[in-house]
């Protein structure tokens, strides 16, 4: 019964991004909702100012609508679910907020920083706040190994750099067509994964919900992209992911699972800091994506090549956490 629940939400998230795209992008295209290009990124993209943005709209759409039908098909709706749900919508509001601001205010920054990381910081209170409720430890395990070690009150901190820093380096990530659907979904199967062989079926099935969303979303996309999924998408998915290694007591394992995003995140930090300092630049343009297209690459094969690596980091991840 459950093995089929997990295949048809699977199913459920893709056909619900895949068949809104169609109706959506157009309805974008009117709004004239187009994405402006970074003057400084790679010359090679402006052909893509104008292209349909806020397409995380659909994905969140899929992923509220085939969570909420599958854990209903399965069980009652538990907290959990609320809280998945809640994170996800929550950044993906703050994500919408800041694409707004960009693409219909044409302020190219959008939310200043300081914004941002309110809306980041008040939502990941909440989120801990309700954790309370669930009694949930605030013992983190060294992955592969029985040993943990309880923050106690000190875990609100790590709870806070997990969501914030985990869905701004999601974010640095959606830079290239289909870069960040195809890791998101690598990243958030292996959770699903994990959190099956944990019994957390509810948690799992959230997983493979976003999975089939951003699978969906990914068939328009891909390179060449027909819509992008703009800080709406991007932001939610980070939250999302995070909030996931954090009911599944999975918190250091995110960075395993998650290491393409680490990456991307580490080559803007080391960059900023080596020019800072320096005056040089260690990458030819950070994130790391772009130091590949400059270095010759074609997008396509960037792309193919941090999915490749991306799935890597999520077989390590579950085997040191199921077979290790």
């Amino acid at each position: 019964m459950l093995e089929q629940v997990i295949l048809f939400t699977i199913i459920m998230g893709f056909l619900i991004s895949a068949l809104l795209s169609p109706v959506f992008i157009p309805f974008l295209r009117r709004l004239k909702f187009g994405q402006s290009i970074r003057e400084e990124g790679p010359q090679s993209h402006m052909k893509k100012t104008g292209t349909p943005t806020m397409g995380g709209i659909m994905i969140i759409a899929s992923i509220v609508v085939t969570t909420i039908a599958m854990t209903l098909k399965f069980s009652e709706i538990g907290l959990e679910v609320y809280l998945l749900l809640f994170v996800t919508l929550g950044y993906g509001l703050l994500g919408f907020l800041d694409d707004y601001i960009k693409v219909v205010m044409k302020r190219n920054l959008g939310l200043t920083s300081k914004q941002k990381l309110l809306g980041q910081v008040i939502i990941a209170v909440i989120f801990y706040i309700f954790l309370l409720q669930m009694d949930l430890s605030t013992a983190l395990r060294i992955p592969g190994t029985d040993f943990e070690f309880d923050l106690g009150w000190a875990y609100i901190l790590l709870i806070l750099f997990m969501l914030v820093g985990g869905s701004n380096a999601v974010n640095l990530t959606d830079g290239l067509d289909g870069l960040l659907s195809g890791t998101a979904a690598i990243a958030f199967g292996a959770f699903a994964i994990l959190a099956w062989n944990q019994s957390q079926f509810e948690v799992a099935i959230f997983s493979v919900a976003v999975a089939g969303a951003v699978l969906g979303f990914l068939v328009f996309n891909a390179h060449p992209a027909k819509v992008f999924m703009g800080d709406t998408g991007s932001l939610a998915l980070g939250g999302a992911i995070v909030a996931v290694s954090i009911l599944t007591k999975l918190e250091f394992l995110l960075v395993i699972i998650g290491g393409i995003f680490v990456i991307e995140t580490l080559s803007v930090i080391i960059q900023v800091i080596s020019f800072k300092t320096t005056g040089k630049r260690v990458f030819k343009m950070s994130p790391l994506h772009h130091h590949y297209e400059l270095s010759g690459w074609s997008e396509w094969r960037v792309v193919t090549t941090f999915w490749a690596t991306g799935l890597l980091f999520a077989a390590l991840g579950i085997y040191i956490e199921v077979w290790l």
